[in-house]
């Protein structure tokens, strides 16, 4: 029984921690994806998705190679300021890169998003 609740503790503190990354991200972009995303635009999506599966990489990660709760959330939180300072570097270095995504530069959007997607893997990695 101890099992199921060590899954139910990680599965939900996984998801809120993706949650809170989500909400975390969408204030840090200047703009606002999920309206960009209503409406169709597809560049926003790739990035906003780019960056939440590393950041999910960045948690499954941590859940597999921490045998405590408390470093299992640790790590998490780096995760998630990793995925942060991923984007503001990218917008740093590429200062159209906000205005791309808001006026649906399909491009840039896979870019950042891969960008972020990398990130989170090589970051995930760091862990095992």
């Amino acid at each position: 029984m101890e099992a199921f609740y060590n899954y139910l503790a990680h599965l939900l503190s996984g998801l809120v921690m993706v949650a809170l990354f989500a909400a975390i991200y969408l204030r840090v972009t200047p703009f606002c994806e999920r309206a960009l995303i209503r409406q169709g635009l597809v560049a926003p999506a790739l990035s906003f998705g780019g960056a939440t599966l590393g950041f999910s990489l960045t948690v499954a990660a941590s859940i597999l190679h921490n045998d405590s709760y408390p470093m299992f959330l640790a790590w998490g939180g780096a995760g998630l300021v990793t995925q942060l300072l991923t984007y503001a570097v990218l917008a740093r270095l590429l200062p159209a890169l906000p205005g791309q995504l808001s006026s649906n530069n399909v491009a840039a959007g896979a870019f950042a998003g891969t960008v972020a997607l990398v990130v989170g893997i090589v970051n995930a990695a760091c862990m095992s």
